[in-house]
């Protein structure tokens, strides 16, 4: 399965994964995020499985959990034991699982539009039934129907000891579904909102790319 990435600047790794339908240069290079990062660090930004200029498998089993093995198979190819990880929206679900499933290849974690997707919810339920935007050349409806399967326990939630921070736009509408029963559960993980922004609009905020850029150097 061919996955593309770019690297720029140096230093400290971090590792960049975007949301649902972007790629690693609509997410995060267009917003100027890339380049405030690289400014002390080795950002990594990659496109997902399905997206930009990686492969687009068509079956649901590729997706899922096989793009948390991606992140783990990329550092392995870039010899990067631990990263730093930002991921957005759908790469802030893949961030949590591996979280949970790799724990060992991150230093610390920053959620963006994103919070908890819990296993057994109805959230969980309902991306089985979504992905009918499908449109040629574009990604695979096999995918969005794939990210139930990156749900998580309560249990593996509380179980993270590695540092978390979240930050989401205080319009938008993950804050209830996803941040606040995350709050609920991990009320020592940190939430800055940025305001007047929406899911969207945040990756826009210069306050967006300054809450990243702060988080990574105070972080433990």
């Amino acid at each position: 399965m061919p996955i593309f990435y770019t690297e720029e600047g140096s230093g400290p790794p971090v590792l960049l994964v975007h949301g649902l339908y972007s790629s690693g240069q609509m997410n995060w290079g267009l917003p100027g995020v890339t380049a405030a990062l690289a400014k002390d660090h080795r950002v990594i930004a990659v496109d997902l499985r399905g997206h930009g200029r990686s492969g687009k498998p068509q079956a649901e089993s590729a997706y899922g959990v096989e793009m948390v093995e991606d992140l783990v198979r990329l550092l392995d190819h870039l010899q990067i034991k631990k990263a730093d990880v930002v991921g957005y929206s759908m790469g802030g679900m893949i961030t949590m699982k591996l979280l949970v499933l790799h724990p060992d290849r991150v230093n610390s974690a920053l959620l963006g539009g994103m919070g908890w997707l819990r296993e057994g919810s109805g959230l969980q339920e309902f991306w089985k039934h979504i992905g009918d935007r499908e449109k040629a050349g574009k990604t695979p409806s096999a995918c969005p129907r794939s990210l139930g399967a990156l749900a998580v326990t309560e249990a593996e939630v509380k179980g993270i000891k590695v540092p978390v921070e979240v930050v989401v736009g205080d319009r938008d509408p993950v804050k209830r579904m996803y941040v606040e029963p995350l709050q609920r559960i991990r009320p020592d993980w940190p939430v800055k909102f940025i305001p007047d922004a929406g899911h969207i609009n945040a990756i826009t905020q210069k306050e967006f790319r300054d809450s990243i850029r702060e988080w990574l150097q105070r972080k433990p």
